[in-house]
């Protein structure tokens, strides 16, 4: 069976893994991220020069928008020396021919529900993806839906506020989970302001603060969800990210949503609510997914 080299490239750290054409993840690792073109590459080559005798092709998720076809990425979002990288021209050139695949984060996190998670199956859904912003991807026809510019998903750039225009009111800030977590951490004076797991005990313990907080950022997903449902109209929501691995949160987003179809008939009337559940990749989502987005250019035979 033919395996595969899958990279996600961070802000703060590049993970790879080792996966088979089925989807077994056989190994992997990570290095931190180079903050210069001129490391990245040679972080890359190093990586890929390490499993080039045992792999068929290579998958890489980034931030940004990415033109899967052609493999290049544009605004390179939280690394911006990657704007109008050739990732597939720079493996061709420095490292070996192989089939390679280039996946915006979001999309990516999106891919590997369609896969293997729990949008297998699903013929029109959508992944909402909660990080330091807030990735995304919907699928329609049981296909991701790339968009005439690369950017369909791209949920951090939906405006939240109709009265005040400004980066602020973007909902990748008002519904970035880090900004939630150190809401939370400042409010109960907690040592360490990005520590999620000592946030969600406090909410699972009850505490009224806490809760609060997390009940009103869970009212703005829900609100987006429903946004995005008079748009597309799908059957199935997962959200994603490291805090969906609370049960608390997709909960307490499914109670506010049905609280706002309660406070608008009309709503409950007109729209279907959709089936909203937690993705089932966290930490090794976008490796999947990136190599799946590979897999489809291989089986199709599009490959360069």
């Amino acid at each position: 069976m033919r395996n595969y080299l899958s990279i996600d490239i961070g802000g703060t750290a590049i993970k790879y893994g080792l996966i088979d054409h089925s989807g077994n993840l056989i190994k992997k690792d990570a290095v931190d991220t180079p903050q210069n073109l001129a490391e990245f590459r040679q972080s890359i080559i190093k990586i890929i020069s390490r499993h080039k005798n045992e792999i068929y092709g290579v998958a890489f998720s980034v931030p940004g928008k990415v033109d899967s076809k052609r493999g290049i990425v544009y605004f390179g979002g939280s690394l911006p020396f990657l704007d109008g990288f050739n990732f597939e021209k720079f493996i061709h050139e420095e490292v070996a021919v192989i089939p390679v695949g280039v996946e915006n984060d979001g999309k990516a996190a999106a891919l590997a529900e369609i896969w293997l998670g729990n949008l297998k199956d699903i013929n029109d859904a959508a992944a909402i993806i909660l990080g330091t912003g807030v990735g995304g991807g919907i699928v329609i026809n049981g296909n991701l839906l790339p968009g005439s510019h690369f950017q369909a998903g791209e949920l951090s750039f939906m405006m939240s506020n109709f009265e005040n225009v400004g980066y602020e009111e973007l909902v990748g800030m008002t519904l970035s989970a880090v900004k939630m977590i150190e809401k939370i951490a400042v409010k109960k004076n907690l040592p360490d302001k990005k520590d999620g797991r000592a946030v969600f005990t406090l909410i699972n313990e009850g505490d009224t603060e806490a809760v609060q907080i997390l009940r009103e950022y869970c009212k703005k997903i829900a609100l987006l969800i429903i946004n995005i449902q008079t748009v597309i109209d799908v059957t199935d929501f997962v959200i994603g990210g490291g805090i969906s691995s609370q049960p608390i949160l997709i909960d307490t987003i499914n109670e506010e949503y049905k609280k706002i179809l309660n406070k608008l008939p009309l709503l409950e009337e007109t729209l279907t609510m959709p089936r909203i559940q937690k993705a089932k990749f966290e930490n090794s989502a976008n490796l999947y997914g990136a190599l799946y987005g590979l897999l489809q250019k291989v089986d199709n035979g599009l490959e360069s």
